[in-house]
């Protein structure tokens, strides 16, 4: 029986993550109205791809994270439950005026994940169609990640998702070894990495989340003067410990702290490592001390 690294890694893993926020928006305006709310152009989407994007407050800090996905009828966005509140505050305060309806679904529908190489493969067996080859194409509730798939399914029908998926081969695992994967390939996750202090550009997301050629949105002005005339104070770089060390672990570099650690992983390839927004006096290759004896070394992402 593989671990559940092996099956993340060479085979399939199944992780459940039906707790993740899941809002809709119907109407004539939805693709006009969520423009001008986040940093990606929605506008763009057709029937069957989607887009990565931030919400920003006026200061250009990050208040929630979502994929949305473009169904013809309606367009799906998935979320971080930590900022699901503020993008359905977001959307219910400033979408007076447009037509644009707002539909709950965190509860009505769940979310598997199929991560690893056989997660294609596996999918089809279990008898499902499988989308293009871009991040965030999608058919028939089947979603392209970075990793591998996510399925959507009603509520009700998980559970048999689930068995149905397993029966085809998928090794069910923990989040916590789904989350090593992630701390390995550098994505940062909103309420572990990011908040509302974060600028798109410290995390390293301008390529992933932002267009620099949409028009106006909340926020974009510092994300623009950013972009075109500074650098960020710090930026989102990897960690390898020495040793473990939990979350929210600070690090100094000569005699100023320069991080702190927020996500974190034991990796079987790398050691214990971890992801921090480290400041810009601290280059790749410094090495770093904490106060209980645990050193680090800066390195960029992905972790190699």
């Amino acid at each position: 029986m593989p671990s559940e690294y092996e099956a993340l890694t060479q085979t399939c893993g199944l992780v459940d993550r039906s707790e993740r926020g899941k809002l809709a928006l119907t109407g004539a305006d939805a693709k006009e109205f969520l423009n001008g709310q986040v940093t990606q152009d929605i506008t763009q989407l057709t029937p069957g791809h989607g887009a990565y994007a931030a919400l920003l407050t006026n200061k250009g800090k990050m208040l929630a994270d979502l994929r949305v996905l473009d169904t013809g009828d309606a367009l799906l966005l998935d979320t971080e439950r930590a900022g699901l509140q503020e993008l359905f505050n977001a959307i219910r305060r400033f979408s007076v005026g447009y037509d644009v309806t707002l539909h709950k679904r965190t509860l009505e529908y769940g979310q598997l994940s199929l991560i690893g190489p056989e997660a294609d493969a596996l999918a089809r067996k279990a008898g499902f169609s499988v989308p293009g080859p871009a991040e965030h194409d999608h058919v028939n509730g089947v979603v392209r990640t970075d990793l591998g798939l996510d399925l959507f399914a009603p509520t009700g029908e998980v559970g048999a998702l689930s068995q149905g998926l397993a029966d085809a081969g998928a090794v069910p695992v923990s989040e916590q070894s789904a989350e090593t994967l992630r701390v390995e390939r550098g994505r940062p996750r909103y309420g572990v990495d990011l908040d509302d202090s974060v600028i798109p550009q410290e995390a390293g997301l301008n390529e992933r989340a932002v267009s620099f050629t949409k028009g106006c949105y909340v926020g974009q002005e510092t994300v623009a003067r950013l972009y075109y005339r500074g650098k960020p104070n710090r930026r989102l770089c990897g960690l390898k410990l020495s040793e473990p060390a939990p979350a929210g672990t600070e690090f100094s570099y000569e005699e100023r702290v320069v991080a702190a650690l927020s996500s974190v992983a034991d990796s079987p390839r790398f050691g214990p490592v971890g992801l921090a927004l480290v400041r810009r006096n601290a280059p790749v290759g410094a090495r770093l001390d904490s106060g209980s004896g645990v050193a680090a070394e800066v390195v960029e992402l992905p972790f190699t």
